[in-house]
């Protein structure tokens, strides 16, 4: 659907509005949107004070499998029949890729539900409950609208009870919309297909995720060993693959203090680690590192909270937590992580996993974990993935910048470890 029909259509529907609470009449000729109908069946589409939004979400393989499918056939898991049989012609399906937290487009719901179990479309998966659709509005990848660019809009972003409590309401789809939030987004999309503004996604994060089992706490991955069998190796190999990855932990270690100080933070770096160095910088002479935390919860949790790669501060609040995993196994900070969660569920902190690029499957599908997703909150709502090259490559390096940053701006930069249920 072109832009200009769209907009004349939302002018038909909002006369219609402005008849059915009797404020006045508007008689607008038929070329310009027909105002002068009122009934939807004559306009032969839904009335727009019945009109529902929902979102709709596509993950990067499954937008592609859509577009080459001809963009007319919407599906989703049969557990979610009961939620499509309440979708009508007429409804919008709000266009959301995950792993970017993005929305892509805007979607118009043309028949009822049905339910097909051909896998005509979708390659892994059958997505049977079905409806058909018509693009309203589109864009690509690159130009599309930032879910947390609209934060100050949508109802709920309002009132979070934690960082990434929002994130609640694009786990699943079909998830149903206000009607407030659906026209904000449905209005994003349309300026960005009108003027758009060109952000730059990581391909990595268009990368396909570890494949979900569902269960009755939630979706959960099954990890398998996919770690080479055990071979004779010499020790010289071992001693240098230890130092390698010794070396790489100081280095990310280092940055993040040094990201930290230069936003004007105080930093702190684990107590085990202080007396470390990086490229002939020790840590303790660090700008704005601590010696010491605020006592804010029990000895457990306090001991707990030491020994995390790096904290950031700000005065005696805690803005945001790493755990370094450089390691093969990269089970040592999510299981702190795990412990942090597990004595303090009501943390607010911003939980990041940093690993090397080629581990981000590893760490998506360990936290994914039943073990981790038994917790509550469930590990994987509350930590985020930041890949090493993002500390190395892509972040600003000079203070002059970084100190007018908020330790908000990682959203962008980093990746949700949870896998949604599409």
């Amino acid at each position: 659907m072109s832009r200009l029909r769209f907009l004349a259509k939302f002018v038909a529907d909002f006369c219609v509005k402005l008849e059915q609470l009797n404020l006045y009449t508007l008689n607008v000729p038929k070329e310009a949107g027909t105002c002068e109908t009122s009934h939807p069946e004559q306009r032969g589409a839904a009335d727009v004070s019945t009109r529902t939004y929902w979102l709709d979400l596509f993950s990067p393989s499954t937008w592609q499998e859509f577009l080459e499918a001809g963009a007319t056939v919407s599906g989703f898991r049969e557990s979610r029949w009961p939620s499509v049989q309440q979708i009508k012609p007429g409804d919008y399906l709000l266009w959301y890729l995950t792993q970017v937290s993005r929305v892509i487009g805007v979607l118009e719901v043309t028949r009822e539900p049905y339910f097909d179990e051909t896998p005509s479309i979708w390659k892994d998966e059958y997505f049977p409950c079905r409806v058909n659709v018509e693009v309203v509005a589109t864009v690509p990848v690159d130009a599309a609208v930032p879910i947390s660019e609209l934060s100050s809009q949508l109802s709920f972003f309002q009132n979070l009870t934690s960082p990434h409590a929002w994130t609640g309401r694009v786990r699943g789809s079909p998830t149903r919309w206000s009607e407030s939030d659906g026209e904000i987004v449905t209005l994003a999309v349309l300026e960005a297909q009108a003027h758009p503004v060109i952000r730059p996604v990581d391909p990595r994060k268009l990368a396909k995720k570890p494949p979900v089992v569902v269960t009755r706490i939630g979706p959960v991955t099954v990890p398998v060993d996919d770690e080479p069998s055990e071979t004779p190796v010499a020790i010289p190999e071992i001693v240098t693959e230890v130092v390698q990855e010794a070396t790489a932990h100081t280095e990310i270690q280092w940055r993040l203090l040094r990201l930290g100080s230069d936003m004007g933070l105080a930093v702190w770096v684990a107590r085990n680690d202080r007396s470390r160095e990086y490229d002939g910088q020790p840590f303790s002479a660090m700008p704005r590192l601590r010696d010491a935390l605020p006592n804010q919860f029990e000895e457990a949790t306090n001991r707990t909270v030491e020994l995390i790669d790096v904290l950031w501060l700000r005065g005696n609040a805690f803005v945001a937590a790493f755990e370094i995993e450089s390691t093969t196994s990269i089970y040592s900070g999510l299981l702190r992580m795990s412990d942090l969660v597990a004595m303090q569920p009501n943390l607010t902190i911003p939980l990041y996993l940093v690993a090397p690029d080629d581990r981000r499957n590893k760490v998506l599908t360990e936290v994914n974990r039943p073990t981790f997703s038994r917790l509550s909150p469930p590990l994987k709502q509350v930590c985020r993935y930041l890949a090493f090259s993002v500390l190395r490559d892509q972040l600003p390096k000079d203070p002059r910048v970084v100190r007018h940053l908020t330790p908000a701006f990682l959203e962008e930069f980093s990746e949700s470890c949870e896998i949604e249920m599409l």
